[in-house]
């Protein structure tokens, strides 16, 4: 049976729900596709400039529960994601720096923050929401001709989430010509999921799509993900 090694960037805790459930969701897709799917925590205090660790792997995870030990280091490893074709999946935290990673490197927007760890921040392009999203439930809609509608084969799913921060709206804008897409809204129009075009898979969502593998359930897209990693 073929082996996908998948690196899941992010400072384990046992206590965080999304870092239970991911190997357990990796698994569930693993054996979809009759693949073993071997996933390595990989903490961002040993995440240098060029994250050389990180070559070896066929997939890259950046996972739930920042601010992280080291930001610099998991917006390498992003980076590297982006910058070399490597299938990358990232949800919740690993959504909010994929975005700040992309501003600042794609965009030129080097002054781009995250409120949480930069509350006085002159761009924050990562805000609090309106309304917390810790341990809630919601509609997401797929953006028409989305890859991410594909991956589904719907036009909107039930999603769970546990965050307080997502993109300020403020700042959508600046994504409107870019490579890094809109793929997914919630019912009020808020951005929940982004794809970048032109990657063989990129995917970042502010909800939590491990979370189905609490319940014994395989989500698509983390077979896809999975997929990918194993082409």
């Amino acid at each position: 049976m073929k082996t996908v090694r998948v690196a899941l960037v992010g400072d384990y805790d046992p206590a965080v729900t999304a870092h239970r459930a991911i190997p357990e969701a990796l698994r569930l897709s693993g054996q979809r596709l009759g693949v073993a799917v071997d996933p390595t925590w990989t903490h961002t205090a040993t995440l240098g400039p060029g994250v050389p660790q990180l070559a070896d792997f066929a997939g890259i995870w950046c996972v739930p529960a920042s601010p992280y030990a080291n930001t610099d280091g998991a917006l390498a490893a992003i980076r590297f994601a982006r910058e070399n074709g490597r299938p990358y999946l990232g949800t919740c935290g690993g959504f909010q720096h994929a975005l700040l990673e992309y501003a600042r490197n794609a965009l030129g927007r080097a002054e781009a923050e995250h409120a949480e760890t930069s509350p006085d921040a002159a761009m924050p392009l990562v805000s609090r929401l309106s309304c917390s999203l810790v341990e809630k439930r919601g509609r997401v809609n797929f953006v028409e001709g989305s890859r991410l509608r594909a991956i589904y084969g719907a036009d909107h799913a039930e999603e769970g989430y546990h965050c307080n921060y997502g993109l300020n709206p403020d700042y959508e804008s600046i994504f409107r010509d870019a490579t890094l897409k809109v793929a997914a809204r919630d019912k009020a129009g808020e951005v929940r999921a982004m794809e970048l075009s032109g990657h063989p898979f990129f995917f970042v969502t502010l909800f939590q799509a491990e979370r189905a593998a609490l319940r014994g359930v395989e989500h698509p897209l983390v077979t896809a993900f999975v997929e990918a990693a194993g082409l």
